[in-house]
C-alpha cells in the first residue's frame, strides 16, 4: 500500500510542492500526488509555462530519483483562483491554465503513472488531455 499525500489548493494548507516532496523522501510507503491545478492556484497563477512545469518534475527526480517520475500519481484540470488559492476547478479551455505545455513536458520527461482529470466534465476533458499528449 502506498499513501499519496496531494498537493493542496490554498498556501494556507500544508502540502506545497516541497512538503509534499518531502514527506514522500522521508516517509517509506508515501509518494506524491502532484495535483498540477492545485500548484497553479495556490501560487495565483505561477506553474504554468514549460520552465515551471520542468521544474517540478525536476524537483520530483531530485527528490526521489527516477522512480518518481516512473510512478507519478498526477491530477489535472481548469482552476478559477483568488489570492486565496483555489477557488473551483473548471473545464480546461474556461480557464488559463496552460495543458498544452504541461502535456509536452510530460512528453519531454518521459513520464509515466496515473493522471486524473478533476475536470467538470471528466470525459471530454481526458479526452482532450489524452489527445493533446498524443500529438
Amino acid at each position: 500500500m502506498v499513501l499519496l499525500p496531494e498537493t493542496t489548493g490554498k498556501p494556507t494548507q500544508l502540502g506545497d510542492l516541497e512538503e509534499t516532496l518531502m514527506m514522500a523522501s522521508a516517509i517509506e510507503g508515501v509518494m506524491p500526488c502532484i495535483d498540477f491545478s492545485h500548484l497553479h492556484a495556490r501560487s495565483c497563477g505561477e506553474y504554468n509555462t514549460i520552465e515551471e512545469f520542468r521544474s517540478v518534475f525536476e524537483s520530483v527526480e531530485n527528490a526521489l530519483g527516477r522512480v518518481g517520475l516512473d510512478s507519478m500519481h498526477c491530477h489535472i484540470s481548469g482552476i478559477a483562483y483568488t489570492e486565496k488559492g483555489e477557488k473551483n476547478h473548471l473545464l480546461h479551455q474556461e480557464s488559463d491554465y496552460n495543458y498544452i505545455d504541461l502535456m509536452a513536458v510530460f512528453h519531454e520527461f518521459d513520464i509515466k503513472g496515473l493522471v486524473i482529470c478533476e475536470s467538470p466534465n471528466l470525459e471530454e476533458d481526458a479526452l482532450l488531455l489524452r489527445n493533446t499528449f498524443s500529438n
